[in-house]
């Protein structure tokens, strides 16, 4: 368990197998797939992880949940390294809130050729109050995909991009 903050917690996952990013670039050491989780009144896990680390990222999660249930899943970006365990989190936890923009949610049901029923559709500089911890979503278009967005943690003052 890598704790960033005394409420944030890094449960990503390193590939250490992938010798190219994006099938171009040379990563001799690998890469990280970065997930997060809040722990607060409420709690959110930002982002997932490539489809390859599946059980090893949910076994991080329920290290960290400790036997809590998340109330959210915060989608940045779609890209499959990012995005190939949302199905598998809503199996593991049917009762959380998917968050992301409208681009987002049109992605994830062609991805996933479903509609998600327990969204919260964010706009630019929304906010979602954890308790003490106050996510801000900032729209970060075609940086790389045209539905990416960061989301700011005013209390720690950490920015997941």
């Amino acid at each position: 368990m890598n704790k960033v903050t005394k409420d944030i917690y890094y449960v990503g996952v390193n590939d250490h197998l992938v010798d190219l990013f994006e099938g171009q670039y040379v990563v001799p050491n690998g890469m990280a797939y970065n997930s997060y989780i809040i722990k607060d009144e409420k709690i959110a896990v930002i982002d997932t992880v490539d489809k390859n680390f599946t059980h090893e990222w949910l076994d991080n999660v329920e290290e960290v949940l400790n036997g809590s249930k998340p109330d959210y899943l915060i989608i940045p970006h779609m890209e499959p390294e990012h995005s190939a365990n949302i199905m598998n989190f809503l199996k593991a936890y049917p009762n959380v809130t998917v968050v992301g923009n409208v681009k987002t949610f049109k992605m994830m049901e062609q991805f996933f050729d479903t509609e998600f029923n327990n969204k919260l559709v964010v706009n630019e500089y929304d906010s979602l109050n954890l308790g003490k911890h106050t996510l801000t979503f900032v729209f970060a278009p075609m940086v790389h995909w045209p539905e990416v967005m960061v989301t700011y943690d005013s209390y720690d003052k950490v920015l997941f991009s």
